[in-house]
């Protein structure tokens, strides 16, 4: 895998672009996408556009947010007010409304990933990805730490997801290791940290067979 994007700019300085245009390959993902609603409902295709928005950005310079020019350009393309997509940018997490890192990391910090340790994968993100706390992006542009809402993996909790990833079973040491890949230009496998098949116990599948049974009638 190639080196991770070199950034002209820090990744913490906004700046937004003068011109934004959809490329080849967004254009592709746009006719499939518009393809899905009758006409004269293509503003339903805002949230779709905006993440096709989004990744171009982190394509092509190495830091995935959404500026203002690219929602007035979908505003544009789908005959809708600009405010009408700007609202829709600004309350969903998912956007990204300034520049951030190359990598996104997203440490959850609800009660079951809390219970579970999150405080210690906060610990090492901070201590090896350089950042001084959420909403901070290290001074090289490689990463950017936001704390998020319950991702829905309580079950193998704690989560850190990068970028579309997640991380399960998540601890000081592990969070370490995938940051020192990450910086390598790696990209490890998404999953459990703890070689857990699915969400299925630690140490593998059981099931009720598994278990011996006790004869109630003996003490």
């Amino acid at each position: 895998m190639s080196a991770p994007h070199s950034h002209s700019h820090p990744a913490h300085t906004h700046e937004e672009p003068a011109s934004f245009a959809f490329d080849a390959e967004s254009e592709a993902q746009i006719a499939r996408i518009l393809a899905r609603y009758p006409e004269g409902k293509q503003a339903s295709g805002v949230i779709p556009l905006l993440y096709v928005a989004q990744k171009q950005m982190g394509r092509l310079t190495g830091s995935a947010w959404t500026p203002r020019i690219a929602m007035d350009t979908i505003a544009e393309r789908l005959g809708m007010a600009p405010i009408r997509v700007y609202e829709v940018a600004t309350f969903y997490f998912m956007f990204n409304t300034k520049p951030i890192g190359r990598f996104h990391l997203q440490v959850c910090g609800t009660t079951p990933c809390w219970l579970r340790g999150s405080d210690e994968v906060l610990r090492a993100c901070k201590e090896h990805g350089h950042l001084k706390g959420y909403g901070d992006t290290s001074e090289d542009g490689l990463f950017t730490m936001t704390e998020v809402e319950c991702l829905g993996g309580c079950v193998n909790a704690p989560i850190l997801q990068v970028d579309d990833d997640y991380y399960e079973d998540m601890d000081y040491e592990t969070t370490v290791t995938l940051l020192e890949a990450l910086k390598r230009g790696e990209r490890p496998t998404p999953g459990s940290m703890k070689g857990r098949q699915g969400s299925a116990p630690i140490g593998g599948p059981e099931t009720v067979l598994d278990i011996p049974m006790v004869d109630a009638g003996k003490e």
